[in-house]
């Protein structure tokens, strides 16, 4: 029989950017706060004590900070008709595990959003007429707007001590002649911090972009450019370009994360208490299922444990929130056949594509440094910057160079048609590890009725319970998109006059694979909107079906941005926390009527 715990006003599934932010709005709130996270405590120390936490062999290579897949995953499959089988080793996609979930391993690219892409549908239908919409792609607007997020974006970047160059403060053009993006919306206010040093990688980049007609920017970096101190007190320092954030702690304090913004804070409230090694089965429901009681969830002695409270809040990783509300029966699933239902719909990832040109050594561009969210980016052909007309395809990408790091063991780039060992690819990693620019178009992916979330029927995790099944292909408008925006981005590269370029596009008919690292950027299935027969939670991130329970996270995504998410999941919290702070609260209940 289950233990019952002492009753909390909120408890929080899942400790990465969304719960810590959670957890601090509602203690701030007045309310008594447990936040459940499935793996170990982890901290900057002891996680991020140096030299240890530079060791790639443990964090890049065995994956120390991911989920665990021998414990639970998801199963894989390109289409219906095929049998999904369990993702057994990390390599497309890594999911963090621990306090900080993602938010401890990320790389620190912080952006904001096109706000063309929180009304996708609506901007393309108004422009390219319904009919530009490829038929299968179920594209739809958030149901926020840009202004209504602008104060929470601002919000988000004063608690990650942001560095970057705005480009226009109220309507003034500010960034004209140093580094800002002509293409960026407007702030109230500018970065908490100046941009980050460009790396020479980086100066090269921006002086070919600008060479080819483009406009290159300082990318917007959670990687401090110098000491700060954010809006809760807690202390960061200044980067130092060690070239160990993504997959990492920062040994500096440099790097955003929830343990080093957030954490501190919370730790001196009483109403908040953190419990690792906390694994929830599912979320309780009434017998009507309108209303949840709480959670139950396996301690770290595998003991069920229920966890009553009068507010639900699932933070977990994207389809981690997915998975738990269809092993809990919140909302209707999703039937891709009828194109009913809401829970899994509009799985989308990022459509991502690298080009690396190669230089003699003559050009040496001291690949080893870097930080994680460093560099400089390009948007003229992101969101909808360019004419989509003439080119047959939705969604943009922006190119950029972000030297995170190239490490010694799985970051050595050779030339087309070195051998893959011996003496030959020796003589050709030494010839252009120190000699090399990596360059991305960071693609938009777009949401499709072919592309869900389901429970598995065969596959069961070690607590005996349904994997999540994810059916997924690349479809033929990311193909397209694909190749254009590599044919652009070719251009950048070419002005730098490489000796040579390696790397493209997909291919037509390319399937996506599991055994590449692309990004960790999984977005929808459980989708926010204005209609609750095509969306699973409203504008304010509250469950349809169960209106205590709230779901922020990427899962809340329609369809993939151009942009890194780690940005808009932190003012989509806030703008969710604030709904429950001054609204729900008040008044429990929906917040929006369907």
């Amino acid at each position: 029989m289950a233990n019952e715990m002492k009753k909390a006003d909120a408890v929080i599934v899942g400790f990465g950017w969304a719960g810590a932010i959670m957890a601090k709005e509602l203690t701030e709130a007045g309310l008594n706060v447990v936040a459940l996270e499935r793996g170990p405590h982890r901290d900057t120390y002891p996680d991020g004590s140096y030299p240890q936490s530079i060791d790639e062999l443990t964090y890049n290579i065995r994956k120390k900070l991911f989920q665990d897949l021998s414990k639970s995953t998801v199963t894989i499959r390109h289409d219906a008709s095929q049998t999904a089988v369990p993702y057994r080793q990390l390599a497309a996609f890594l999911p963090g595990t621990g306090t900080g979930g993602a938010g401890l391993h990320w790389s620190g690219v912080h952006f904001r959003v096109d706000p063309t892409e929180l009304r996708q549908r609506s901007h393309y239908e108004e422009r390219y007429g319904k009919n530009f919409i490829p038929e299968g792609m179920t594209i739809q607007d958030f149901g926020v707007t840009y202004d209504e997020l602008e104060p929470f974006f601002d919000k988000a970047e004063k608690v990650f001590g942001t560095s970057g160059t705005p480009w226009s403060i109220k309507g003034q053009v500010v960034g004209k002649e140093n580094g800002g993006n002509p293409f960026a919306p407007d702030r109230s206010d500018t970065f908490p911090l100046p941009a980050q040093k460009r790396t020479y990688s980086a100066q090269l980049f921006a002086e070919a972009a600008k060479s080819v007609g483009y406009h290159p920017y300082d990318l917007p970096s959670a990687n401090t450019s110098g000491p700060y101190t954010n809006t809760y007190g807690a202390q960061m320092g200044p980067c130092n370009f060690c070239g160990y954030c993504s997959g990492y702690a920062c040994y500096m304090y440099s790097k955003a994360s929830p343990n080093v913004n957030i954490l501190p804070a919370l730790r001196q409230e009483p109403k908040f208490e953190l419990r690792n090694n906390s694994y929830v089965l599912r979320v309780n429901l009434t017998d009507d299922k309108k209303r949840a009681t709480g959670v139950t969830y396996v301690d770290a002695q595998g003991r069920e444990v229920v966890q009553p409270a009068d507010l639900v809040i699932l933070s977990a990783f994207q389809f981690h929130n997915v998975h738990l509300m269809l092993l809990s029966g919140i909302g209707k699933p999703y039937n891709p056949i009828t194109n009913e239902g809401t829970v899994g719909r509009n799985f989308a990832y990022q459509n991502i594509s690298t080009l690396k040109a190669l230089f003699d050594k003559n050009t040496t561009t001291n690949p080893f440094i870097g930080a994680g969210g460093a560099g400089v980016g390009v948007d003229d052909f992101n969101a909808d910057n360019f004419d989509h007309g003439p080119h047959g395809f939705v969604g943009g990408s922006p190119f950029w160079v972000n030297q995170a790091g190239t490490k010694p063991i799985s970051g050595l780039p050779t030339p087309t048609g070195t051998p893959n060992w011996g003496s030959k690819w020796k003589a050709a990693v030494a010839d252009t590890y120190t000699h090399h620019i990596s360059m991305d178009a960071h693609g938009a992916h777009q949401s499709y009725r072919a592309n869900y979330l389901d429970l598995d029927p065969n596959y069961k995790d070690a607590h005996g319970q349904p994997l999540l099944r994810m059916t997924f292909d690349w479809q033929d408008n990311d193909i397209k998109m694909a190749q254009f925006m590599v044919g652009k981005m070719h251009k950048i590269a070419e002005a730098m006059s490489p000796k040579m370029i390696i790397g493209g596009a997909k291919k037509p008919g390319t399937h996506f694979d599991t055994t590449v690292y692309q990004t960790t950027h999984m977005n929808g299935g459980a989708i926010m909107g204005e209609d609750p027969t095509t969306s699973a939670v409203n504008r304010y991130l509250q469950s349809w079906d169960v209106p205590n329970v709230f779901v922020p996270g990427a899962s809340a995504f329609p369809q993939g941005l151009g942009y890194n998410p780690t940005g808009m999941v932190a003012a989509l919290t806030y703008w969710s926390a604030k709904a429950i702070r001054e609204q729900y609260l008040k008044n429990p209940g929906p917040l929006v009527q369907a």
